[in-house]
């Protein structure tokens, strides 16, 4: 339970440099351009890591922070910009500022997390997910009564994906540790540009990247997976050819799942489908680094049985390999179709997914993982985050992977209807192989 928060100053960290002429007009690409317009979020609790207490304690925080998220927004330009949302969009890279808000959480930061609930998350966030206006982005430092902090980043999805997330906040991390330590011989690896070059910008003529976002009905809940029980799951949907991964052997089990609650409401005419988001940077030839900034993965569709009331009954392969051939085919051909067409069919691809799932034809449930991310590499010189969190998300029937912090075990945060949440969450089954405690 997050306690009581208030927001004690807001002001706006501007770059230390000005940033070029040259360089003042960032182009989206067209993967920008199809990404929803809200912000992902994630939240980063590092404990008091000395016997201060105090009003200085927290100066010196503050002010490490403003100074290295200033000397970051230099490399990560764009960010401080704002987004003009046009025909064809693009950054004003005016060095506006990202809105840095400060607040005073009344409570200790180790109750906060003992077995933390999304929706609870919300109090330390900025602003609220769909409340993206022309931001990049937004951060709240939250300081707790014990001295721990809570650092909220959000950062707009209609500039960047999940991995550009952990770069832009690992390379702030990194800049304040450098100016800790005098410089050294730190090296703070900077974004690399140019996804408008890959994947030029096309006409969105009758689609919509906000299809599918919902604001109410929606519950989150957190299933903590132990590196027993992924290996007992992997070991489930293993079959003669292949092992499953983690995340796919938890996709299979959480869809099996979500499917025997709702059996007693299952559309005989409705088509019951995975949508699985694949990192497009290793599968573009050449492949292109981790750090190659912007929206760079696509979602894959998959159907792994025709959904009925015998859902149960049904084999483990028609919910893995569906998956794996459907991601399999994400490869240089893909890609370079999705690059050099006039972008219809992947347009019509994603409005057909949107308008079925309005009529009530197609039932999406979509996955998107963070594991093997570096989510608790942001040091900023006080040591790691204890644990990373994230609150309610503006989509139903969607699961996202993390890592928990030792690396072995799996986080999912679920977001489906209040109604379906309701029987989700006292599935035996599920129960029986997860947890909501994950101790730091």
């Amino acid at each position: 339970m997050v306690p009581e928060v208030t927001v004690m100053s807001r002001e706006t960290v501007k770059p230390s440099s000005p940033t070029p002429d040259h360089l003042r007009r960032y182009q989206l690409s067209f993967l920008d351009q199809i990404s929803p317009p809200l912000f992902m979020a994630m939240v980063f609790f590092y404990p008091n890591s000395s016997s201060r207490i105090s009003t200085s304690h927290t100066t010196d925080i503050s002010n490490k922070l403003k100074q290295s998220l200033s000397e970051n927004l230099v490399r990560f330009y764009p960010l401080a910009g704002r987004v003009k949302e046009e025909e064809f969009s693009y950054i004003d890279c005016n060095d506006k500022g990202v809105p840095y808000i400060e607040a005073r959480v009344k409570g200790q930061l180790s109750e906060t997390i003992r077995d933390p609930l999304p929706i609870e998350l919300h109090k330390l966030y900025p602003y609220e997910l769909h409340d993206i206006k022309d931001l990049a982005v937004a951060v709240q430092v939250n300081f707790f009564d014990c001295g721990g902090v809570a650092l909220t980043v959000l950062i707009s999805h209609k500039v960047a994906d999940g991995l550009s997330y952990f770069q832009f906040v690992n390379s702030w991390a990194a800049t304040a540790r450098r100016s800790r330590d005098g410089g050294g011989d730190m090296v703070v690896v900077g974004p690399q540009f140019g996804s408008a070059a890959l994947f030029p910008q096309r006409s969105l003529a009758g689609f919509k990247s906000s299809i599918g976002m919902v604001k109410e009905n929606i519950e989150t809940r957190r299933f903590v997976f132990s590196a027993s029980s992924v290996a007992a799951l992997r070991a489930k949907y293993s079959n003669s050819v292949r092992r499953p991964t983690r995340v796919e052997a938890l996709s299979a089990f959480l869809w099996t799942r979500y499917m025997a609650v709702i059996k007693e409401d299952i559309n005989p005419n409705s088509k019951y489908i995975v949508l699985h988001a694949v990192n497009l940077r290793p599968r573009v030839e050449p492949p292109l680094p981790d750090h190659f900034f912007g929206n760079m993965s696509r979602f894959v569709m998959s159907v792994p049985v025709q959904a009925s009331r015998n859902i149960e009954k049904e084999e483990s392969y028609d919910v893995v390999n569906p998956m794996r051939d459907a991601t399999g085919k994400v490869n240089s051909e893909y890609i370079t179709k999705l690059r050099e067409g006039n972008g219809k069919e992947h347009l019509d691809f994603l409005k057909g997914i949107g308008e079925r799932s309005f009529r009530g034809d197609a039932i999406p449930f979509t996955f998107t993982s963070l594991c093997r991310f570096p989510l608790y590499e942001a040091d900023f010189g006080w040591g790691k985050p204890v644990w990373v969190g994230s609150g309610r998300r503006t989509y139903r029937n969607l699961v996202t992977f993390v890592d928990t912090r030792s690396g072995d075990g799996i986080e999912a945060f679920v977001n489906l209807t209040e109604a379906d949440m309701a029987k989700f969450e006292k599935d035996k089954e599920l129960l029986a192989f997860t947890s909501s405690l994950s101790t730091p």
